[in-house]
């Protein structure tokens, strides 16, 4: 054990690294990023029988959009529930940190919060379930997000509910994502 100065013993904390708290439903896949000396190539998804394949949940993707974010801007929170809509996420630029709350009445994580971090430098999609509150703060250089869903957007009808940004708490949009 190595001693310390009396000044630094009673300041001295440790990390804890807990799992993250699961959602019902939720999950994270990874993608691979197929790099050469001249840039990289990755395949977000492969589609047969009108469904993407290799995924955790069968999703049958109905619009494909891609959604600009600027540095340090909060989006949140979404919600799903006149229609079950369904969406995979994958930050392909920067980066973001997501929030994501179970608000399903009858869930076995009904109320559990989740933070996920998406980045296009590791590049993972983050499947979210109809009835998850999700929500974003952009990285310091803004985002890029590429998602899927199994619903189209209907201007005329969004099917896309609101809670406050800080309904859950401010303290959620703390952290810096540098």
């Amino acid at each position: 054990m190595i001693e310390l100065a009396p000044e630094f013993q009673t300041i001295l904390k440790f990390e804890a690294y807990p799992a993250a708290p699961q959602i019902d439903g939720v999950w994270l896949h990874p993608l691979r990023k197929n790099r050469s000396e001249n840039g990289w190539f990755m395949e977000y998804a492969r589609i047969s029988d009108s469904k993407i394949q290799n995924l955790p949940t069968a999703l049958e993707p109905r619009q494909i959009s891609v959604s600009s974010a600027e540095a340090g801007r909060i989006n949140a929170f979404h919600i799903h529930t006149k229609l079950e809509q369904n969406e995979i996420w994958t930050v392909i630029q920067g980066q973001l940190m997501i929030w994501l709350v179970d608000c399903r009445a009858g869930s076995p994580t009904v109320g559990v919060k989740r933070k996920v971090i998406l980045s296009g430098e590791q590049p993972l999609q983050l499947y979210i379930p109809s009835g998850v509150a999700h929500g974003y703060k952009a990285g310091s250089v803004g985002a890029t997000l590429l998602y899927a869903m199994d619903q189209q957007f209907d201007i005329s009808d969004p099917n896309e509910g609101r809670l406050p940004w800080d309904h859950f708490g401010t303290d959620l949009w703390i952290d810096d994502l540098g």
